[in-house]
C-alpha cells in the first residue's frame, strides 16, 4: 500500500491537505484526473515515516518485528491454541 500526501488549493487559495491509501499508482493517476477535471491545482507527494500519525517508538517495535519473522524468529500458533493462550 502506498501513502501519498495531496495538498489541493481551494478557490479560496486556502490549502487543504487530503491523505490518501493507494494500492498502485493506477489510483493515483485516477485521483489527478479528477483534480484535473475540475481545475483544482494539486500538489502530489510520498509521505514518509516522519508523517506518520503513530507514535515512532511502536512503530519501531512492529518493525524490528517484521525483522524478527523474516529472520526465523517466532513461533507458529494455531487459532486454537491462541484463543487458549487468551484465556
Amino acid at each position: 500500500m502506498y501513502l501519498w500526501h495531496i495538498v489541493v488549493k481551494l478557490l479560496i487559495m486556502k490549502a487543504v491537505n487530503i491523505i490518501a491509501y493507494t494500492d498502485d499508482a493506477s489510483q493515483i493517476e485516477a485521483i489527478k484526473a479528477v483534480f484535473k477535471a475540475f481545475k483544482i491545482k494539486y500538489k502530489i507527494t510520498k509521505a514518509n515515516d516522519e508523517d506518520s500519525p503513530y507514535d515512532p517508538e511502536f512503530v519501531a517495535v512492529i518493525k524490528q518485528g517484521e525483522r524478527d519473522l523474516m529472520n526465523g524468529k517466532g513461533i507458529k500458533m494455531t487459532l486454537d491454541e491462541l484463543e487458549n493462550l487468551c484465556k
